[in-house]
């Protein structure tokens, strides 16, 4: 899908506060995640190195200061990145390149109901249950995410979509943060179809808190599933790594 037809599609006068919201939600999951990390104004920063796939800042508005923002993370060791949720920052004088773009993304409460799920869905319950669904997650192998046991709150589910022998084979992580669920984390595994965990996921969200609209970002193919899901976009982002 072509950026001018992506960016056709958001409409509406209250896009501006949705895409604040959206990018509050997701830097609110950064933090519980990496366990910390300071709030100010104009963005979310960790003083310390964050674990791998999340940021060390996240912009909170376009008028975050890249200086303001370097000055409170850990430049210094490998993998600095930081999270330009408006794609308005200009870090490559201190030596970032950009990682990735993407699309800010947002499912109104009232979109139609998802499709029934072939996969039986349920909440992961208990510090065993997560690192099975981490597993399934990271595709198998040795070793553990970024997922721990204080992440089971109830304001955040990871959801598990189980095939008939009860293998974890798809699944997604929703954090809420008032009317608004982030939708993160949406995967398929063992040949698992990627609309089916979409669906299936969203479908769990409902069941979990009727009426919230979900949010998220995306980009690339899972942009274009997320589109077919009742999504539309809100704005762009874009993720700097640190390789000088």
């Amino acid at each position: 899908m072509s950026r001018g037809r992506i960016l056709g599609m958001i409409t509406g006068p209250d896009t501006p506060e949705l895409l604040r919201a959206a990018v509050r939600n997701n830097a609110e999951w950064c933090a519980a995640v990496t366990g910390g990390g300071t709030f100010t104004a104009d963005a979310w920063t960790s003083a310390h190195r964050t674990p791998p796939y999340y940021p060390d800042g996240v912009t909170l508005t376009p008028d975050a200061s890249a200086d303001g923002l370097l000055a409170c993370m850990d430049t210094h060791s490998p993998g600095c990145s930081v999270k330009d949720s408006f794609a308005a920052l200009d870090l490559a004088p201190a030596g970032f390149e950009v990682l990735f773009g993407a699309e800010w993304i947002h499912r109104p409460a009232h979109a139609p109901t998802p499709a029934a799920s072939a996969l039986a869905w349920t909440r992961v319950a208990d510090p065993g249950e997560l690192a099975v669904w981490e597993a399934a997650w990271r595709g198998g192998g040795e070793g553990t995410g970024p997922f721990h046991p204080g992440l089971l709150t109830p304001e955040i589910a990871f959801l598990a979509g189980r095939s008939g022998d009860g293998r974890v084979v798809a699944g997604a992580a929703a954090y809420r943060t008032g009317a608004l669920v982030g939708l993160s984390n949406v995967f398929a595994a063992d040949g698992t179809c990627d609309d089916e965990a979409w669906s299936g996921a969203l479908a769990a969200v409902a069941g979990l808190w009727p009426g919230h609209a979900v949010v998220g970002y995306e980009s690339g193919e899972d942009l274009e599933r997320a589109l077919r899901h009742g999504f539309a976009p809100l704005g762009p982002l874009r993720v700097w790594l640190r390789t000088a």
